[in-house]
């Protein structure tokens, strides 16, 4: 598999916690909006891993959910299939 799948892979892996978190705090997509000064396109990249936040926004995106930048990045994803063979 290529670095680049990997990677979508894990912008996907992202996504989906990111969406786990934001209906576990029965929050909407709106009020996450309202709260991390987002518009909706732009947080709707990060749920369906099409885009790749920076340090900045998974400081502001955890903020606005009321979580910690950990608790964003807490998901099973194999890391070890990034090693170069």
């Amino acid at each position: 598999m290529t670095d680049k799948k990997l990677i979508e892979e894990y912008k996907k892996a992202f996504g989906e916690n990111l969406k786990r978190i934001r209906k576990e705090r029965s929050e909407t997509v709106r009020t996450v909006d309202t709260n991390t000064k987002y518009d909706s396109s732009n947080y709707n990249k990060y749920e369906l891993g099409k885009g790749n936040p920076t340090l900045t926004t998974l400081a502001q995106l955890a903020s606005g959910l009321g979580v910690s930048t950990k608790d964003l990045l807490d998901f099973d994803f194999d890391l070890s299939r990034f090693k170069n063979k």
